[in-house]
């Protein structure tokens, strides 16, 4: 045997590495990313705070000052505090790690995001997928049955759903987060909430066995790689005894509390992506070849209806046109032939829509 063979796990040798396609060149509409950027003077005054930071130090561990900002500037509940992640990944790992007694399990719908199963994997938690239905909506009879078949150590709901784009039916989280009672955790994944309208954290209060996850990601800021999550305080004490003493670095630290500062201008790019959003839904529905699905993120999901064309070839097709996008239709049977797109500005989004029309003709 080979020192690989030796040393490495077989499962973790079985798996692929997470995958980034290369996107020089090409409009990037694959990664769900703001495409806003900050103007010439918040980049000026941006620069001189980073500059000035002492860089030869460690972070203070309890990121005091950034927490509060959150506190009050995102709409955490009074008495609830945060604990900090390197992005929403590491956050889930924390859960996973916390998690990992013998014989716990992970659940979730399916399809979701990637990393809920591949940190119950890596923990060394089963991971339980149940599937959507046809619609895309929760099959909340199949959730149920499946709490009280596996009982889970960790329920993922995420709100809105990715790939999918959809909010799942309140009154059937609810449901399944009375069925894990306190068996077992309910996070509610707020990846998209800057789009979505609402969201589940003003509840937190009413639900000891909830946390909710989000981050910074989405709403302009995906380069410093910052997420939050929030619970009940005893609960949250314990996660935070896994999470690394200097995981946020301090231009990622310093980053967040500027912008939060200029919270006004993230909520801005925030509506007029929504705005977008409802435009390039609207245009790709009069597109022939095209089912669009409902979506309260900042990407629409569409399937590929065109007879004698798949979702894989009009991804190729679109590549040729220099636009990228996120051919989802190999990671669940419910997605097959189906494309997500990030939605962008409104130039971007017009030399996609001109691209997709190209790439559906014979």
């Amino acid at each position: 045997m080979s020192v690989t063979e030796n040393i490495i796990r077989a499962d973790v040798r079985a798996l692929s590495a997470y995958h980034v396609q290369d996107a020089s060149g090409l409009v990037k509409l694959d990664a769900m990313e703001n495409p806003y950027t900050l103007s010439p003077e918040l980049q000026r005054q941006l620069g001189e705070r980073l500059g000035a930071i002492a860089l030869n130090r460690y972070p203070v561990p309890s990121y005091a000052a950034l927490k509060a900002a959150i506190r009050k500037k995102l709409g955490v509940p009074a008495g609830f505090d945060v604990i900090l992640g390197n992005g929403s990944d590491e956050l889930i790992s924390i859960v996973s790690v916390a998690c990992a007694k013998p014989g716990a399990k992970v659940l979730a719908p399916v399809p979701g995001f990637v990393m809920y199963a591949m940190s119950a994997q890596l923990a060394g938690l089963e991971f339980v997928g149940v599937p959507l239905q046809a619609d895309l909506t929760l099959d909340l009879p199949a959730m149920l049955d499946a709490v009280r078949k596996h009982r889970p150590a960790v329920t993922y709901l995420a709100y809105p759903n990715n790939p999918t784009g959809n909010l799942f039916d309140l009154d059937a989280m609810l449901a399944i987060i009375h069925e894990v009672g306190d068996t077992g955790i309910v996070i509610v994944d707020e990846a998209y909430q800057p789009f979505a309208g609402t969201s589940f954290m003003p509840r937190l209060p009413e639900f000891p066995n909830v946390i909710v996850m989000r981050t910074v990601s989405k709403l302009g800021l995906a380069g410093i790689r910052l997420g939050y999550m929030s619970a009940a305080p005893e609960l949250l004490a314990e996660f935070d005894k896994v999470r690394p003493p200097y995981n946020i670095n301090v231009l990622s630290e310093a980053t967040a509390e500027f912008l939060l500062e200029h919270s006004e201008i993230l909520d801005t790019q925030a509506a007029h992506i929504c705005s977008e959003r409802s435009q390039l839904a609207a245009s790709m529905k009069a597109i022939a070849g095209v089912e669009v699905f409902p979506s309260s993120a900042n990407f629409i999901l569409i399937r590929i209806t065109q007879p004698g064309i798949s979702g894989t070839q009009v991804f190729e097709r679109l590549l040729t046109h220099k636009v990228l996008v996120k051919n989802v239709g190999k990671m669940h049977a419910l997605l097959e032939n189906c494309l997500r797109i990030t939605v962008s500005t409104p130039a971007e989004n017009a030399l996609f829509l001109a691209a997709l029309q190209s790439s559906l003709n014979p």
